[in-house]
Formats: C-alpha cells, structure tokens, sequence
C-alpha cells in the first residue's frame, strides 16, 4: 500500500530529509523523491493533502495515462552493477554490457541513454551512514533492569525496569521506573519524558523491543501502531537503531550507563515501597545530573539542552498523548466488528472489509484506508451490540424503528377506533412484534381507502370483535363499512314503551 500521505507529513511538517522518510516509512529513497516531485509537479501542498484520503491523493499524483506500445524495456541497473563489481579485474565495461543488453533487446536505449540512466541509478546508493547530533534533531531510548520495591502486604521483591531517554546534542537524560517493558508502560514513560522535557525531538531512535517495534528487520522495521500514532500526535518521526549495530544508538548506550551510576548506584542501599516512591528519588538524581557541569563542556547538561536542543525541537502539543492499542477487525454480515467481545456498528456498506480500529478506555474508532468511518463509546458489556442508526441500511432502519407505541400513535392520526383496533392486535400477542406485520397491513390500508372508510372499518371491527388486517380488509373490500351499525344492547334497552311490549309482570 502507498504510503504518500506520510511521506509528505514527514516532508513538510517534521522537514526530514528524502533518506530519514524512507527508513520512517519503510519504501525506497527513490520512491519518497518520487512522490515528492509529483507532489510539486501536481501543486499539491501539505494543507491540501492533509484533508484528503490516500485514494484521492493518489489520483492526483498518479493519474491514469495510456501506456505506450512502444515502451522500452529498462536495463536492469541491479545486474549491471553487479557485473561490474564481480568483473573489474578484466576491466567490464559499460560498453560490453550495453552491447550484450542490445542483444536481448534489440529495441532497447541507445548507448547514452543506457549510460545515463545506470549513472541516475548508481548516483542513489548509499555507502556509508554518518552519525550526526544536531540540535533538537535525535533522543534515544533504551531499558536496564531497574531496582526492586518490597510490596508493603506480602514482603515480596517487585522487580522494575528503568526507561531511560538521552537526547543527541546535549545529553540530557530522562529516567523513570516501571514495572515491565511492554506497550502501556512504554507509551507511559514516552509521554512523561516529554512532559519533563517541555518539547519533542524530530526523530526518536528506539531499540528493537516489541513495544516500539512490531518486526525488528535490517532494512524494514514495523513500527508498532500505537506508538506510530504517539509520534504522529507529537509531530516527530520513529527510526529504529538497526538489529545488532550499537554504534547506531551508542548515544544511548552510554546514557544508560551513566544512568545506572547516578542513580541505580546511589540508590542501591535504599529501600523502596511503592513505585511512586522510587521514581521520587530518581527525580532528585536526575536533577543532579542533568545540573552538574561536564568536564570537557564546562556547561550542564540541561545547560546544553537548553541552548542546542530546545531551540531546534519541537513543541509539546496541547494535550499529551492518550494511550490507545490498534487492533484488526474483519466487519461481520451484521455490519458489525467485535473489539474485546463487545460488538460495535459501522456503516454497512463496509461488509466484509477489514478495518483499523484505535481503542482507548473511552472510545472505540474504526478506520477504513485511514478515514475515521466509525465512533462508539466503549462498552464492556461482553456479548452485546452497540449500534449506530446511521450505519443501518434503509429496511433495517425502517424495521428497527417499529415499535407498539409508535403504531398505535400512527392509528390515532387515522381515528381512535383504529388505534384502538392496532391497540388489541398488539395485545393479543405474547410478542407484540407478531402482530407487526398486520399492523404494517392496516397502514397499507388507509393509503389504498379513504381514511373515513377505515375509521369506519375499525369500528365495525370493534363491534364483532374480529379486530385483525384480514377483517378489516374484508370490510373495506365488500363496503360493510358504508352501511349502517348493527343496534347494540344499550340501543335495545333505551326503546320506548309499546302495548304489544310485555314487561317482565306478565310472567309472574
């Protein structure tokens, strides 16, 4: 997948360079230059991207072009070189090796072209990597094994681990304790140390533990997603020191030895009972550290820090980092996805595809090619649905909104013998929604008659008791409803009297 968004934030919001984003982003030197040119090419700005999703920014820097019949084949710049390499004692030339490429394609680049285009290639390789420390640029994280604290109810050692963070230029350095190295506690002492700090460097330079790095690789390390989302909240970029080079992070190397001399050392002998009150004291040897003069620099540490690093660094954000995990999660036939055993909406026209989703303690987000398309309160009801009408599909919708009050409200705009007809159809179930259907029927009925007719009906209906669709229906069909009410027993008792009408007497 393109990651050209990316690229173009780590352009021109952290101004890295071509080589940094590469290594950032895990493609090729080239393929960063060569988003970045069509980037210009297209006028397309960094305010312009950032409202747009990966799809549409690749239509803008890819546009769809008729391929060429007569395109040539390229010479495989790979091979060439390494023909030279393995060949230089007999003197290989770019001639011969052109010659032999016009063999095989005889409608291949002349000779220039063939030159020139090896020589493009062969000006992109990189030889040796130089280590600079520019002010704000670098800060490098590690962990040591930290000191234990006794937990106070049992007695027991309750092993730490000491996170450490030194910037490049200055050395300042940040510590705390933690219980263990995995991804909270990771994001935690991130988030603290730059607090402590009051800015952010442009690039951190992790180690390879699974809480920074998903998959440790020479050349393509996968950064873990919520501490790519952490870096991307603080504006920096994430390059990890490569597998079993410690000159890469030699930086920080030494920062955890000194680490463990000014504080592991002076604290050797105390006792500790509580993780706050451990990381209280490695704050009062931090500042030690930080303040005391180096002997070749004549300044401090956070003298140095202030005057290189700070200037050059980042700004903190507004608000720090809120800790939330990235997971996968495959939208089911119900538009539905199931994040810790609680099943959450998203629009149904996701069925099937496999989205993104950020959880934190509050909030549950699904994305889908990087668009937020879901947002959901978290829930930890285990086993039960929380869904969005929005997300339904029109029927779905329709039918999640029936409900017995909602018929009944609708019968009474028609008359109240209706309402009371949908009234005892709904009660003369032990579910009500079985009685759904009839009641959708009476509705269809009053737009195929005129409602006086129905009001009609219903009454009807009321008086035989046969209050159902297929009685009302059968009224309306044979215009039972036009003639007049059958007399009812209180109509009978209110008659006047007749002489040939025998009162009860008669039959004493």
């Amino acid at each position: 997948m393109r990651k050209i968004k990316e690229v173009l934030r780590l352009k021109f919001v952290c101004r890295l360079g071509e080589r940094d984003i590469a290594k950032s982003c895990r493609i090729g030197r080239s393929t960063v230059g060569n988003y970045l040119k069509r980037a210009e090419a297209a006028g397309l700005s960094w305010t312009q991207a950032a409202e747009l999703n990966e799809d549409e920014i690749e239509k803008r820097l890819f546009p769809e072009l008729l391929e060429s019949t007569t395109t040539r084949p390229l010479p495989d710049c790979g091979y060439i070189y390494k023909e030279l390499r393995r060949y230089r004692n007999v003197n290989l030339t770019l001639t011969q090796l052109w010659l032999e490429y016009k063999e095989h394609h005889p409608d291949g680049y002349q000779y220039t072209q063939f030159c020139d285009y090896y020589r493009r290639w062969r000006g992109k390789l990189d030889y040796c990597m130089r280590q600079e420390h520019r002010g704000g640029e670098k800060a490098f994280i590690d962990y040591c094994d930290g000191i234990p604290f006794v937990n106070p109810a049992t007695g027991e050692l309750i092993p730490t681990q000491l996170f450490v963070i030194v910037w490049g230029a200055s050395n300042n350095t940040y510590a705390d304790s933690t219980l263990s190295q995995k991804l909270p506690n990771w994001i935690g002492s991130h988030v603290r140390s730059l607090q402590y700090f009051g800015c952010v460097p442009h690039i951190l330079v992790p180690d390879n533990l699974k809480s920074g790095v998903s998959e440790a690789s020479y050349y393509e390390p996968e950064i873990n997603p919520t501490y790519a989302e952490m870096a991307e909240h603080y504006g920096c970029a994430v390059i990890p020191a490569r597998p079993a080079h410690p000159r890469d992070k030699a930086k920080i190397e030494t920062g955890v030895l000194i680490a463990q001399r000014w504080i592991l050392a002076v604290l050797r002998h105390r006792t500790f009972y509580s993780l706050n009150e451990q990381n209280a004291a490695i704050m009062e040897c931090l500042e030690r550290l930080n303040t005391k003069p180096l002997k070749k620099m004549k300044k401090s540490r956070r003298e140095l820090f202030e005057s290189e690093d700070r200037p050059n660094a980042l700004p903190l954000p507004l608000k720090p980092y809120e800790y939330a995990e990235w997971l996968h999660a495959t939208v089911n036939i119900d538009y539905h996805i199931e994040v810790d055993h609680h099943y959450y909406s998203v629009p149904f026209r996701l069925l099937h595809e496999r989205l993104d989703v950020r959880l934190t303690a509050t909030i549950v987000e699904a994305f889908h090619k990087g668009e937020r398309v879901a947002a959901h309160a978290r829930s930890y009801a285990h086993g039960l649905p929380t869904t969005l009408k929005e997300h339904m599909p029109p029927e779905h919708r329709f039918y999640a909104e029936w409900s017995p009050a909602r018929f009944i409200q609708w019968a009474g705009k028609v008359g109240a013998a209706t309402a009371e007809v949908v009234s005892r159809m709904l009660s003369s179930h032990t579910y009500p929604e079985q009685a759904y259907r009839g009641c959708m029927g009476i509705m269809q009925l009053s737009r195929q008659y005129d409602q006086n007719r129905v009001e009609a009906a219903a009454k009807r209906a009321i008086q035989f008791n046969t209050c159902s669709y297929r009685s009302m229906r059968s009224i309306l069909v044979s215009g039972l409803d036009t003639q007049l009410p059958l007399e009812t027993n209180e109509q009978r008792k209110s008659l006047p009297p007749h002489e040939n009408v025998r009162g009860p007497e008669f039959y004493h």
